[in-house]
């Protein structure tokens, strides 16, 4: 059985006091279960399409695999919603354990202590380098790309999208029910076909929170930008990971909130 991304669906609705029957168009949603050297790891509510992609993003990104080449196989039984991964590591029960509780560290040498997922410890870079700089009008134009191509979103309204980009444009985009699913599918990409991040830049639809731009550090990106809103932890993280965070791109505005020397001015 295969999936489509979008499901038609019989619906009533009213509307300036009339009601009416038609079909609309909702986003689909399927569990996949991964499993490693037969065992059984995680179960991940998803989009149906880059399933490989996501589990290899995932599981490199939360440090349950330590490397893309410790993957000897991956098998997606679409029927089934099972991801089979062969690999040759063993696969650490307490870091399984650890991945669902969170304890008091200091992360990747910040400055102040800080509860996070404990995986995110072992997994999180701190971004010392200045290999990407941008202008105000190459953010805009790469939101303007993200939401023009952004079909799924358009037909359903109920997913996330994501984008790796250069300053000339998108190179990569993929979307997702799931927030951290759409950039696992992009990391995992990346990793199975051996694509830099050094020179990209991160595009994504929804709110910066913490735990996104915690995912963008495990990537590896200097920045990200958005049309929405951040929180103040999520740029607490970016500053001492020293990520650039750019949200509220909207029409002709944009709001710069750390790291601003990435932003090339006239």
């Amino acid at each position: 059985m295969t999936y489509s991304v979008q499901t038609a669906r019989e619906i009533l609705r009213f509307r300036n006091g009339v009601e009416e029957t038609m079909m609309d168009t909702v986003a689909t949603e399927i569990p996949i279960t991964v499993k490693m050297n037969g065992e059984e790891v995680v179960t991940m509510i998803s989009s149906p399409d880059y399933i490989e992609d996501m589990v290899v993003g995932y599981l490199i990104s939360e440090g349950l695999v330590s490397s893309v080449n410790n993957i000897e196989q991956i098998r997606y039984e679409a029927p089934r919603g099972f991801v089979h991964l062969t690999v040759n590591q063993s696969i650490n029960p307490l870091h399984q354990q650890l991945q669902t509780k969170r304890y008091l560290t200091s992360c990747c040498g910040m400055s102040r202590q800080s509860f996070i997922f404990a995986s995110d410890a072992k997994t999180t870079k701190t971004m010392h380098t200045r290999s990407v700089t941008i202008t105000p009008e190459q953010c805009l134009m790469l939101m303007q790309e993200l939401q023009e191509t952004a079909n799924t979103f358009k037909e359903t309204g109920g997913v996330h999208n994501a984008a790796l980009a250069t300053q000339e444009g998108i190179v990569l985009m993929r979307m997702d029910i799931g927030r951290h699913n759409a950039l696992d599918k992009i990391y995992g990409y990346c990793l199975r076909n051996q694509i830099s991040l050094d020179d990209k830049v991160l595009l994504f639809s929804g709110r910066l929170s913490s735990e996104i731009v915690l995912k963008v550090a495990k990537i590896g990106c200097e920045m990200i930008l958005s049309k929405s809103a951040p929180t103040n932890r999520a740029l607490e993280i970016a500053e001492e990971l020293q990520i650039t965070t750019v949200g509220f791109i909207r029409q002709q505005s944009m709001n710069v909130y750390t790291m601003q020397e990435r932003i090339k001015r006239s």
